[in-house]
């Protein structure tokens, strides 16, 4: 791996003697791991697998399998995320401990923030966002497969939010970095890396955060990572967050025999992640606590977007759910479901930032016609007994996610759950001699290079 020789001069006296030991580990293969959605039933042989010992539900596998032809994966089943990131799990398990309303702030593809919903409970909010409109589309897909019904997905820049004073409870900042720790699994990441580049990170990183810092209440959590290895964007950015806007950072409890490494400039609890001593690629984190500057939040303009009563859905597309004390809206044609503890807070969110997705979408009016969605297909509320179900073997479940078309023998006429091993993949419209096939177009598999035999990651 030939390294800039810049990064060479900074990152070499940071590692002292362990450098001959991280270039080795550079060179070597990028571990894979993936973390089981835990609302989707799915059980993995541990005899097969390693466990990743920081996260309840992260795994790593033998080898890299061909994820895109697996239907499971498209189904939410499990998210492809590299394990030293699902570090965050141990600040959340620490520090989060109630009913919290938290912001995931440059959130795609989704990793962290699946991880959140997966990890907080059902009184729980989260607002996930990415800046880049394209990226955010991605992000709302992977949201919308893990199947939660208490998620708001937006597309802002941070100075948005500076409108949310005291909003969230807990804000997490995965900063767009010089992306070093990527280096081993991304060849575009080396030629992209300058001295120049870093010190735009830093100033944009420094940017965010000041720019998200309102949003956070007094006692509030941050959590900051990066996945890169330099001083500026880690330890010199935390240091900047305590002095600069006010804050306490705060230790984790960790096992030696994880690996993660401590500070490399000053006593201070952070935790970096070096591909010689932990099975994942480069990754810090710092968590703190914002300190208590005893202003009130502002008053709540009013909303411009008032959601309907919830009565003038039809109780048989309401029925399609199982959400206890929940609310139905709609946008244009479009139906869709949240918890009804959440009823003011989508209005206001709605009120202050561009929405992308939120709740469970149920489906679409067309005329006299209500076509289920498939955020509804993959929702962890679904009522399967409120859809004749019809269970495809796996060259046809992936036809279905390739968008082909669908011959369903001896399906009934009408609206069909299609299933995978039992779980939900998507819908299709039985019309006689063939079928609609509804999955949605932006989602399909695109790939031609269709292995010989089944994937089967479990």
């Amino acid at each position: 791996m030939n390294l800039p020789c810049g990064f060479i001069e900074k990152t070499k006296p940071l590692l002292k003697q362990d450098w001959e030991a991280f270039l080795s580990a550079l060179n070597n293969e990028s571990p894979v791991s993936i973390r089981l959605n835990k609302n989707k039933n799915i059980f993995i042989n541990e005899t097969i697998v390693n466990k990743v010992p920081w996260c309840n539900e992260g795994f790593y596998l033998p080898q890299r399998p061909q994820f895109t032809f697996d239907p499971l994966f498209h189904a939410g089943c499990y998210y492809v995320q590299e394990a030293s990131s699902m570090f965050v799990f141990q600040a959340l398990k620490q520090y989060v401990t109630e009913d919290s309303k938290i912001l995931d702030l440059c959130a795609a593809p989704g990793g962290k923030s699946t991880l959140i919903a997966d990890f907080m409970t059902d009184n729980s909010l989260l607002v996930t966002n990415d800046v880049i409109k394209s990226r955010a589309f991605i992000l709302s897909e992977n949201i919308t497969k893990w199947g939660h019904s208490n998620t708001i997905v937006t597309n802002n820049d941070p100075s948005s939010f500076i409108q949310l004073k005291h909003y969230f409870d807990v804000v997490l900042v995965d900063a767009p970095c010089s992306g070093e720790g990527m280096f081993r699994k991304d060849a575009g990441a080396i030629e992209e890396w300058s001295l120049d580049n870093v010190k735009l990170c830093v100033e944009r990183q420094r940017r965010i955060l000041s720019d998200v810092w309102n949003s956070l209440k007094p006692n509030g959590i941050l959590i900051y990572s990066t996945c890169t290895y330099n001083v500026e964007e880690n330890e010199d950015n935390v240091l900047w967050i305590k002095d600069k806007l006010g804050a306490d950072i705060l230790p984790l409890e960790l096992e030696k025999e994880w690996g993660v490494s401590p500070s490399v400039k000053g006593d201070i609890p952070v935790y970096r992640f070096f591909p010689h001593k932990t099975k994942g690629e480069g990754f810090f984190l710092a968590v703190l606590r914002k300190h208590d500057d005893n202003i009130n939040p502002s008053r709540r303009k009013k909303e411009k977007n008032k959601v309907k009563n919830k009565d003038i859905l039809s109780k048989d597309y309401r029925d399609y759910i199982n959400l206890s004390d929940s609310f139905y809206y709609s946008k244009g044609e479009n139906w869709y479901a949240m918890p009804n503890t959440f009823k003011e807070d989508i209005s206001f969110i709605d009120s202050y930032l561009n929405v992308i997705s939120s709740g469970i979408k149920i489906g679409e009016t067309k005329g006299k016609d209500f076509i289920p969605a498939q955020s509804l297909a993959l929702s962890n509320f679904i009522n399967r007994r409120a859809f004749a179900e019809y269970e495809l073997d796996w060259k046809n479940a992936i036809s279905y996610l390739k968008r082909e078309p669908l011959v369903l023998t001896d399906a009934p006429i009408g609206y069909i759950l299609l299933t995978y091993k039992n779980t939900p993949i998507g819908f299709a419209k039985n019309i006689k001699r063939r079928a609609n096939n509804l999955y949605p177009q932006e989602w399909r598999i695109r790939s031609n290079n269709l292995p010989d035999s089944e994937v089967n990651v479990f």
